[in-house]
């Protein structure tokens, strides 16, 4: 197996970033409905016009990771999890900043900021159904309502997960989600995750349990007919007085 190694993010990771996420997404039949006729080099430079914004806010709760390829650099998977509301309330920054500190973003100048949020919005991500076709986001309705019904814990959130199509099968995901599970059992934090069919198996194999899922036909927006979300969580045994 190739050696990966995981490391924090930064906001120079930004463009590798995005290529990397846009094109695991991409192999997602009904995410790439959102998009319409637009191409995935579009879509993978207007997300590398959004991420170093991205990176840089509520940096508190938000912890990054990426998978690097040891023998070329590149980065070949990105993991994003966050906080429960309401951890480290009466913290001050510094103090929040000492919870997995390691994937937190480091912090730029104020006139970096300045220019990450004019970059995010000069991105072009607005996407529209064309005229007389149904808006294939009206499909997640259902998906956050179920969401909100069931994420009554406070959890540590799994929030996002790419691998690149050209390194899977790898263990790329496994030793993100590991970094992430580790954490959690420091913080005594049980963990939520939203995931779509791609990552199901991953997730069963690291001894998350299916909660609940909704399958529904995306067919009548042009999709192949089934639309799978798994809503799945892991208990962890250690407490903490993080928390």
């Amino acid at each position: 197996m190739p050696p990966f190694t995981i490391h924090k993010c930064t906001i120079r990771n930004s463009e590798a970033l995005a290529r990397n996420n846009m094109s695991a997404f991409w192999t997602d039949s009904n995410w790439v409905l959102v998009w319409g006729d637009r191409t995935l080099e579009d879509v993978i430079k207007q997300a590398a016009l959004r991420t170093p914004f991205n990176l840089l806010t509520n940096r508190s709760h938000k912890r990054h990771q990426v998978a690097i390829d040891e023998r070329t650099g590149e980065i070949v998977g990105y993991i994003r999890w966050i906080l429960p509301d309401g951890m480290g309330l009466g913290m001050s920054d510094k103090e929040m900043g000492n919870i997995w500190s390691e994937a937190i973003v480091p912090e730029v100048s104020d006139q970096e900021k300045k220019e990450a949020e004019k970059l995010f919005q000069s991105a072009d991500w607005i996407h529209r159904p064309p005229p007389g076709q149904l808006d294939v986001g009206d499909i997640d309705i259902p998906v956050r309502a179920m969401e909100n019904k069931l994420k009554k814990k406070k959890y540590l959130t799994l929030d996002y997960l790419a691998v690149h199509p050209d390194h899977r099968r790898q263990g790329i995901a496994t030793i993100l989600v590991e970094s992430g599970i580790r954490e959690a059992e420091k913080m005594g934090l049980p963990i939520f995750v939203l995931a779509m069919k791609a990552g199901y198996g991953v997730y069963k194999k690291l001894g998350f349990k299916l909660l609940d899922q909704i399958i529904q036909d995306d067919s009548m927006y042009g999709g192949k007919g089934e639309y799978g979300v798994y809503f799945l969580e892991k208990e962890v045994e250690k407490m903490s007085d993080l928390v």
